[in-house]
C-alpha cells in the first residue's frame, strides 16, 4: 500500500531521524540560516531523536519549541541561548531534566508535561526567573523540593502524576497564583493551600477527595475546580468565588444531603490539558 501526503512525510522523517549526518538533520528541522525576526524557533513534531546543533546559533533567540519529539537529552551547546525565555520540552523522552537546562537563567516559562520524569535536580532553583512551570504527566510520587525553591513562580501545572499530598514547604512560594492538580491521588484537600491566601486558581479536579474544607478565608481564591471526587460536600467559599463541580451553585448543607459515598473518580487522562487563555497570558509576560 502506497503512503501518500502527511504519512509519507511522517515516514520518511522517522527513519531519517536514525541517521546522524549533518545533511539528514537539515532535513528534519528545515532551514536554520538566519536568526528569525520574533526571536522563535519552532522545531515541534519533528520526529527529532538529537537536538540540532545548528539552532545554537542564534545567541538572541528568546523562544525554543521542542515538543513532541523523541528526545533523551540535550547538548550542553544549548547553554549558549543565554538568553531564552521560553523552552517547550513536553511529549519527548526525558526521564531526567538536563542539567543543561538550568543554565538557561533568563526563563520564564518551562514546559516539561508529558515526559518521564520522577525527580528534578536542585540546580532547577537557579531558574530565580521562572515564573511557569509544567510538568504534569509524569511519574512524580511526591513533589520534588526543589520546586519550593522557586520564589517567583506564578503558575505550576502537577495535574496527572502521583500525588498523595504536598509539603508544608510550597507555601513558601508567596508569588503563586495558580495550581492545578488533577488526576493526581489526594484523599485529603492539602492543608498547606488552606495557608496560602495569595492563590487565584485552585484546580484538584479527578482526585480521591471525600470532604472538602471551608475556603471561604482565601480572600485572593476567584476559581476552584474539584469535580470528579466522591465527595460528600462542595467546598464554602466566600462571595464572587466560582465553583466547578457538584453542588456549585448550592450550599456545603445541601451537598451533604445528596452526596454518594460511593462514587468513585474516573481513571486519569493520558493527555494534558493546557488552559489556553493563562498560556498566553504568561507567554506574553515572558516576552515583555
Amino acid at each position: 500500500m502506497w503512503l501518500e501526503g502527511p504519512t509519507m512525510g511522517n515516514t520518511i522523517r522517522g527513519v531519517v531521524a536514525f541517521i546522524p549526518s549533518e545533511k539528514c538533520q537539515a532535513f528534519l528541522v528545515g532551514e536554520l540560516k538566519e536568526m528569525p525576526i520574533d526571536r522563535m524557533v519552532d522545531l515541534s513534531g519533528r520526529q527529532l531523536r538529537r537536538f540540532p546543533l545548528l539552532a545554537c546559533r542564534f545567541s538572541e533567540l528568546v523562544k525554543l519549541y521542542l515538543s513532541d519529539n523523541h528526545l533523551q537529552s540535550l547538548p550542553q551547546e544549548l547553554e549558549g541561548l543565554s538568553k531564552l525565555q521560553i523552552l517547550a520540552l513536553d511529549f519527548n523522552h526525558f526521564r531526567e531534566l538536563p542539567q543543561v537546562v538550568c543554565s538557561l537563567k533568563q526563563l520564564n516559562i518551562l514546559y516539561l508535561g508529558n515526559n518521564r520524569l520522577h525527580s528534578l535536580p536542585w540546580e532547577l532553583s537557579l531558574l530565580t526567573e521562572l515564573k511557569a512551570l509544567w510538568i504534569e504527566t509524569n511519574y512524580f510520587s511526591e513533589l520534588p523540593a526543589v520546586i519550593s525553591q522557586l520564589a517567583n513562580l506564578k503558575t505550576l501545572h502537577l495535574g496527572y502524576n502521583q500525588l498523595r499530598s504536598l509539603p508544608e514547604e510550597l507555601g513558601r512560594l508567596k508569588e503563586l497564583r495558580s495550581i492545578w492538580l488533577s488526576g493526581n491521588l489526594l484523599s485529603e484537600f492539602p492543608p498547606v493551600l488552606l495557608e496560602m491566601h495569595f492563590l487565584d486558581v485552585i484546580d484538584v479536579d479527578r482526585n480521591r477527595i471525600r470532604r472538602f474544607p471551608s475556603l471561604a478565608h482565601l480572600r485572593g481564591l476567584k476559581l476552584v475546580i474539584y469535580d470528579h471526587n466522591p465527595c460528600v460536600n462542595a467546598p464554602a467559599v466566600s462571595e464572587g468565588v466560582r465553583r466547578v463541580g457538584r453542588w456549585a451553585n448550592n450550599t456545603e448543607e445541601a451537598g451533604e444531603e445528596k452526596g454518594n459515598r460511593d462514587e468513585q473518580p474516573p481513571p486519569p487522562a493520558d493527555t494534558k490539558e493546557l488552559p489556553a487563555e493563562e498560556q498566553s497570558e504568561a507567554e506574553q509576560e515572558a516576552a515583555t
